[in-house]
Parts: C-alpha cells; structure tokens; sequence
C-alpha cells in the first residue's frame, strides 16, 4: 500500500521562506528517486526539483539557487523536503511530491503554497 502526505505550505511573503515535507509510505517511493513537482493556475505540472536515492539532486530552472531539496530514508518509506527561499508570486502553486520519473497514477493531495504580500 502507498501513501503520499504533502505537508508546510501555506500564504508567505515575497521574500519569505517555506520548507516542504512529504511523507512517502511504500517501497515504490523508498527505492526510487524522488521529486516536488507544481502546479500553477491554469499551467501544467512541471517539476521542481528531484533527488536521487544516493541523494544526488536536480534543480528546475524556476528554482535553481532558491531551493533544497532532500531525503530521508527509512526501510519502505522516505521523507523529502523541500526547502525553498526567496519566494515569488510566482512560486504561487499546489505542490506534489512523487517519484521521478513518475511511476503509476498514485498522487497526495498536496499543499498548496502562495506568495503574495
């Protein structure tokens, strides 16, 4: 059984800082790489950011030198983070964590995260 609980969105400041959490529950997770990926209004998802087993990460160009990604791994469960600075509106998004490249149709509900002042 898998189970995805994005967490630590919320309404932020231009400027300001959030860190995201996600917590993977299954070997699917554990044993892939991992990644956050956004969408914004009326945009497809694209992705942020993602990490591999081994811890290696990849950035997205609309987060590159503003974001941290990293994992946590446990025996059939991992928790990603995702720490992101500097906050623009147009980091305004619901945010997902999930494996990467994306396997099956399973996703959490995600938290959604919005730059405004």
């Amino acid at each position: 059984q898998v189970h995805l609980v994005e967490s630590g969105g919320g309404l932020v400041q231009p400027g300001g800082s959030l860190r995201l959490t996600c917590a993977a529950s299954g070997s699917v997770f554990s044993t892939n790489s991992m990644a956050w990926y956004r969408q914004r209004p009326d945009k497809p998802r694209e992705l942020v950011a993602f990490i591999t087993t081994a811890g290696v990460a990849t950035y997205g160009d609309s987060v590159k030198g503003r974001g941290t990604i990293s994992r946590d791994n446990a025996k059939n469960a991992v928790t990603v983070l995702l720490q992101m600075n500097s906050l623009k509106p147009e980091d305004t998004a619901d945010y997902y964590c999930n494996t990467y490249p994306i396997k099956g149709d399973y996703w959490g509900e995600g938290t959604q995260v919005t730059v405004a002042s």
